[in-house]
């Protein structure tokens, strides 16, 4: 019987090959469900959002609200890749658990905000082009998130331990 740690690695090793073929050009899963906690507002949401051959738009309407700028109220239709790379990492790693979201849509303005108090945010942020989300993942040790994250290839990884969370972009494919 291996231990769980056996196993990541095992599965990280194995998820290589399986990384270095694109999402598009893998077998689709007949459906694909992501479970989300907004850790500011408190909501929780479990969705289907592909399903049938097809993104589902009224799981992701409700996905984009739950990661909407909790500060601003303001809502973006979310890059449908992200979701893609949280589907695949949750597989890769094997979580059982969902995704606790600390940041995902954010307005230029709170961007700005955030800048002028010195949180570390990027000029042209991919979080205000709703091409960017910080999460953790439930039973799942953060640089085991951070690997299987970087195994993907699918876009920037950022690794945040003193604030508890990974960075996941679907911008070029970076490490920081």
């Amino acid at each position: 019987m291996w231990s769980r740690r056996e196993f990541l690695k095992w599965s990280l090793a194995s998820g290589v090959a399986l990384a270095t073929v694109p999402a598009w050009a893998r077998p689709a899963a007949a459906e694909r469900r992501l479970s989300l906690y907004n850790t500011h507002t408190g909501e929780r949401l479990t969705a289907t959002y592909w399903a049938e051959g097809e993104y589902q738009a009224s799981e992701l309407a409700a996905i984009d609200r739950l990661l909407r700028d909790h500060r601003s109220g303001d809502v973006a239709a979310i890059d449908r890749r992200l979701f893609d790379v949280l589907y695949d990492v949750q597989q890769l790693t094997g979580a059982r658990g969902g995704f606790q979201v600390i940041s995902g849509y954010r307005s230029p303005a709170t961007n700005a905000k955030l800048r002028r108090n010195g949180g570390g945010v990027a000029r042209d942020s991919l979080h205000t082009h709703a091409r960017a989300i910080d999460v953790r993942l439930t039973g799942i040790a953060l640089p085991d998130l951070q690997r299987a994250a970087i195994e993907l290839r699918a876009g920037g990884v950022g690794y945040y331990p003193a604030s508890d969370f990974v960075h996941l972009d679907t911008g070029r494919v970076r490490r920081w």
